[in-house]
């Protein structure tokens, strides 16, 4: 600083320098005076003398012994209590919805996926026996066949994710999903044309498959519109339904269907079980689980994004240096620079700064303008500003397999041609996934979406049908309207 300094320039370097003096002198009336200055003193931007913060550096004033951040209030701790209300009850039921009626449409107008002429590889047992006690072994050993494969699949899922082969599970995703927006969704579309009488080349047919394909590979495996993503999930997931409905036999369907809820039952809530390993880890990790395996209600990206400049669409601004360090003439704002650049933030050092704990940030002179104007001398507070990282909102999440499954119960239940089985297997499992949402709400932690939905569903349908239908077919018959 000159002597012809005003006090106002005084005050500035005093400002400047308030920072290391409270680190230096940790007295306790230094401190109350230096918090009194900077409670009255406007930190809005000024001409040359004046500090103006930065974004980082209003982030930041919590930590410097500035008002900590107010504590939330009861109704946003409500809100968060009530995370799992209404809302997103009906997140939850339009795609599971959605997700049956595309599979009950498919089975009622397509003949295809009912027709039983080819079984799967893990179905040995074809229940081609008239005896019924045959029948049922040969569903029960089917069912803990493919449980097996689907319990050794999920345990080396749970391997490749504790040892971090990130590459070899996307792999596997990536393989997967090929084959299903490509091949399953080819058969699909063929047989949709048939059904319906529609005539197509195959020139179109390879043109729309590419790119109905490739863009699901794009917003499942990367990144895109949540909706399209959601769409697509929704897709896979009545896919593998009418698959299992397809390829699985007769009575080994429903068998598959109470085994694997029990099979959920275990995985999820048991200590060492897969499911809840899977889910435990991620939230340690603090990563998210793969969006091919999970449906999100929300965007299930995480992006990390770093401020590069002052201002966005700001050209970032000049910095003055003086065109000869050892010269002490010129103007002041050039000779307040080179002493802080040269003798270090004022004559403080680098070992000084180390001592005081490093968190000075530099200050600079900057020439702001555009060059149509006349140019002003800011000094400028640069701290780095940290990444911002945008959080994952909060939402419903829940496994492709449910919906699968979901959908196997009401369209399994709908091939027989009963509306009233098909409503009352679809009512089920919606209850179901309420009572489940709400027993999510209560407890707080990770639980199995398919036993309660599951059960209920299994319920409805033996009652209605071998229940409920002979009662009103009777009723029907001898003209009796209830």
């Amino acid at each position: 600083m000159s002597d012809t300094g005003s006090d106002t320039e005084a005050t500035e370097h005093t400002a400047l320098m308030d920072g290391h003096i409270a680190e230096a002198r940790p007295d306790r009336d230094v401190a109350e005076r230096i918090a009194r200055k900077r409670k009255t003193k406007p930190d809005t931007q000024r001409n040359y003398g004046s500090v103006e913060p930065s974004e980082a550096m209003s982030s930041a004033v919590g930590s410097s012994g500035q008002a900590p951040p107010d504590p939330p209030t009861e109704t946003q701790i409500e809100e968060l209590e009530l995370k799992y209300g209404a809302r997103h009850v009906i997140k939850l039921f339009v795609p599971v919805t959605l997700c049956m009626i595309v599979v009950v449409a498919t089975i009622s107008s397509i003949s295809f996926y009912s027709v039983k002429d080819v079984y799967l590889a893990y179905t040995p047992f074809h229940e081609e026996s008239p005896y019924a006690v045959t029948k049922v072994w040969n569903a029960l050993a089917n069912s803990l066949i493919l449980l097996c494969v689907i319990a050794l699949m999920t345990i080396l899922l749970i391997v490749l994710y504790k040892k971090r082969c990130y590459k070899v599970i996307h792999g596997w995703l990536i393989l997967s999903s090929l084959m299903l927006l490509f091949l399953f969704s080819y058969l699909y579309i063929e047989e949709a044309l048939r059904a319906y009488n529609i005539p197509m080349d195959y020139i179109t047919l390879f043109f729309v498959m590419w790119n109905f394909g490739v863009m699901g590979m794009i917003v499942i495996h990367w990144k895109g519109p949540l909706l399209l993503q959601q769409a697509y999930l929704i897709f896979i997931a009545a896919l593998m339904a009418l698959v299992f409905i397809k390829y699985l036999p007769e009575w080994t369907t429903w068998a598959v269907l109470a085994v694997i809820s029990i099979w959920d039952l275990i995985a999820v809530l048991t200590p060492k079980g897969p499911l809840r390993i899977l889910v435990e880890t991620a939230q340690e990790r603090n990563e998210p689980i793969f969006p091919a395996l999970i449906y999100s209600s929300t965007v299930m990206y995480c992006v990390v994004a770093a401020g590069a400049g002052d201002g966005e669409g700001e050209p970032p601004p000049r910095e003055l240096r003086p065109l000869n360090p050892r010269d002490a003439g010129g103007s002041r704002a050039p000779r307040a620079t080179a002493a802080r650049t040269s003798d270090g933030e004022g004559g403080f050092d680098a070992a000084w700064q180390a001592r005081a704990g490093g968190g000075a940030a530099p200050r600079r002179l900057r020439v702001e303008g555009d060059g149509s104007a006349p140019a002003h001398y800011v000094t400028r507070v640069e701290r780095p500003q940290p990444p911002q990282e945008l959080e994952e909102e909060k939402g419903v999440k829940l496994g492709l397999g449910d919906f699968i499954f979901y959908s196997v119960l009401v369209g399994k239940a709908s091939s027989y041609g009963d509306w009233n089985t098909t409503l009352a297997c679809f009512v089920a499992i919606l209850i179901g996934l309420c009572l489940t949402l709400l027993l999510l709400a209560i407890f707080k932690k990770a639980l199995p979406a398919l036993p309660i939905s599951i059960t209920f569903g299994l319920i409805f349908y033996f009652a209605t049908r071998w229940v409920v239908k002979p009662f009103a077919d009777a009723l029907s018959a001898d003209q009796v309207f209830i």
